[in-house]
């Protein structure tokens, strides 16, 4: 270090030093990101399943039942349309669930309409 001049290992050490700071700070960045996607994924998902509805076979002596599409009360992928879950409202054997009550969603006029 002639004069006080920094030597040039210590000038790479910062170096290297600053960018593990940034490499850290970028890599966390990544995470929320990945976070925030991820959320508004499900988010999506959750608003898709309210648009639909879903029915519970009977079983034994139990009446099937129609679910919103968002109900955790049954657990299912295949979703049905408005059209489907109000014909499915009108068969004798398939009440709503008293939880989510899936008719609300089917009085009125359809979508478009």
């Amino acid at each position: 270090m002639p004069g006080g001049d920094i030597s040039d290992l210590d000038k790479n050490r910062a170096l290297v030093a600053w960018l593990r700071y940034q490499l850290r700070h970028a890599e966390q960045r990544v995470r929320d990101l990945e976070h925030a996607e991820q959320a508004e994924h499900r988010r999506k998902q959750r608003a898709r399943a309210e648009q639909l509805w879903k029915i519970q076979p009977r079983r034994s002596a139990e009446t099937a039942l129609l679910h919103r599409g968002g109900c955790g009360l049954y657990t299912s992928r295949a979703f049905i349309d408005r059209e489907a879950a109000v014909n499915a409202l009108a068969e004798p054997g398939i009440a709503p669930c008293d939880v989510c009550a899936p008719e609300t969603g089917l009085t009125g006029p359809g979508p478009g309409a």
